[in-house]
């Protein structure tokens, strides 16, 4: 008999017109947040802090590079050891909605048969929590063969076209689910689904081999998405802090909620660490003519500008007389001389020109492009 092991499977091929150019070469939850971290260590900590050893991470092909770079030996998340470990598939052919080869249900079975698991998690790609995993399995172990999943009030406008809206009764049982429609009459507030499962592994090993057989052979998160209108589910509401990032201004606004120092508390600073990328550099550099108000910058950062309202990843420098404010600056990036950057995100080694302008506004942020040497002005209008 097994016992009451859990395994873990984090799902990141689904992909968002919204976030391009970001992840043009990266998956969704290797974008980077708030300087220091990649969203995927948000998931990576809920699973470890919940006591789960070994994780199974899905990926789209031609995403390798990031995703190796960053995760690596897995030590930071203590996934380096014997009996905590991490296995890693890229699959192609998930550019269709329900297109997958036979490899990918072969390859998870295979995984959650071999983790000798109970239960399995599965967990989606674009919600950024803090959440206390262990305490929703605690729970998912009195319904032992139902389902349960995550879910949290949300104001309407922070709910993406195609999110899942739950219908729960006061018990907790999950009445009904809807696909939110933008154009279509709601409430201020919705139970916006997490995209977070657990369920019973042999369950969910032979819902897998039933979908294999099928003629139009669909993803995991379909699967278990078409279960709770048929198994009795039960969702577990969170209350900590949540971004639903789907879009360019969802994740400049998250990132901009951690200069919030109540979000920024909520989020990094609960009961539960985030474990992240051990990144050894000097201390960042302020000259003494530098004026830098409101912002995070991590180390190795040089500046001898201004800096308002602005989070920037490491190694990045600001010259002289150049402003940067209410920015995104991700690592080894460089602000020449006189130049301004205003309502922007910059990826990973982009260099603003002397005396160049490049502008957003606070609704349509404007992005650089990574590896972009700007040498004329970009300014974005209002949509």
């Amino acid at each position: 008999m097994k016992t009451n092991k859990t395994c873990a499977i984090l799902g990141d091929i689904n992909k968002f017109e919204g976030l391009l150019p970001l992840t043009s070469r990266r998956p969704v939850s290797l974008l980077p947040f708030d300087g220091i971290y990649r969203m995927i260590d948000f998931n990576l900590s809920n699973v470890i802090d919940a006591d789960i050893h070994s994780i199974y991470m899905i990926f789209n092909q031609g995403m390798t590079q990031s995703v190796i770079d960053h995760i690596s030996s897995g030590k930071e998340w203590n996934l380096s050891s014997l009996p905590n470990r991490y296995f890693m598939h890229f699959f192609q052919g998930f550019e269709a909605e329900k297109s997958v080869d036979e490899h990918y249900y072969d390859a998870i079975i295979e995984y959650v048969e071999k983790s000798d698991s109970e239960f399995t998690v599965f967990i989606g790609n674009k919600m950024l929590c803090n959440l206390d995993l262990g305490e929703v399995l605690n729970i998912h172990k009195l319904h032992r063969e139902d389902v349960t999943v995550v879910y949290k009030k949300m104001p309407k406008e922070q709910v993406a076209q195609g999110d899942i809206l739950l219908d729960v009764a006061e018990n907790g049982n999950v009445k009904d689910l809807t696909v939110f429609d933008s154009s279509a009459k709601i409430d201020d507030t919705e139970n916006l689904f997490m995209n977070i499962f657990i369920v019973k592994s042999d369950w969910l090993v032979e819902e897998l081999k039933q979908g294999k057989a099928m003629d139009d052979a669909i993803r995991i998160e379909n699967i278990l998405r078409d279960t709770m209108k048929t198994k009795k589910t039960w969702a577990f509401e969170y209350t900590g802090y949540l971004s639903n990032i789907h879009d360019i201004k969802s994740y400049y606004d998250a990132n901009m909620e951690m200069l919030e120092s109540g979000k920024f508390l909520s989020l990094l600073h609960s009961s539960k660490k985030i474990y992240m990328k051990n990144i050894n550099g000097v201390p960042t550099y302020y000259s003494a003519n530098s004026k830098v108000t409101n912002s995070q910058l991590a180390a190795g950062c040089l500046v001898y500008g201004n800096v308002d309202r602005s989070i920037f990843s490491s190694k990045s420098i600001v010259r002289e007389n150049a402003v940067v404010s209410n920015s995104i600056i991700m690592a080894k990036s460089e602000i020449k001389r006189d130049a301004r950057v205003e309502y922007a995100i910059l990826d990973k080694n982009v260099v603003i020109e002397e005396g160049v302008r490049v502008i957003g506004t606070p609704e349509n942020p404007i992005v650089v492009q990574k590896n972009v040497h700007v040498v004329e002005d970009l300014i974005q209008m209002e949509e």
